[in-house]
């Protein structure tokens, strides 16, 4: 079985997917991901049997990166789920969007989001802002699950 544990990224837009994962393999420290280029894949690898994340087959991520602006099912949708459910409402997920609507921002925090950052047009910024978002989230955040607390 593959470890997924550190990363999962809601992405369709594959330039962004590239400055992601050019940015990730210049971290300090090698982040497993998976990438998920809509909703319904989310859906799918967070809640459909048999190999989903709730049936133990497999690890929850240490961070969610969830785009709003994704097909099939919309990533405040995705975001819904995730944060309803007792075994992926603690998982981090950080909103990385081009959304810079407040009504975006204000609904992605009422449904659980930790984080909400627009993706900036500036590919060192965006580079950059990747790098802290991991490095906080995935490296630092201690969450709930590493804990042993449930």
């Amino acid at each position: 079985m593959i470890d997924y544990s550190d990363m999962v990224i809601v992405e369709d837009n594959f330039h962004d997917v590239e400055m992601i994962m050019d940015a990730l393999h210049d971290t300090e420290r090698k982040i497993s991901t998976l990438i998920l280029r809509d909703g319904a894949e989310a859906v799918k690898h967070f809640f459909e049997p048999p190999d989903n994340v709730l049936s133990g087959n497999l690890p929850l991520p240490k961070l969610i990166l969830l785009d709003l602006k994704i097909p099939k099912i919309n990533g405040l949708e995705v975001l819904k789920l995730l944060k309803s459910n007792e075994k992926t409402k603690y998982i981090p997920v950080v909103i990385f969007t081009s959304s810079n609507e407040p009504r975006d921002r204000l609904e992605s925090y009422q449904l659980g989001a930790n984080s909400y950052l627009v993706k900036p047009l500036d590919a060192d910024m965006f580079y950059g802002y990747i790098k802290q978002i991991v490095n906080y989230w995935a490296m630092m955040n201690i969450n709930v699950h590493q804990t042993g607390i449930i």
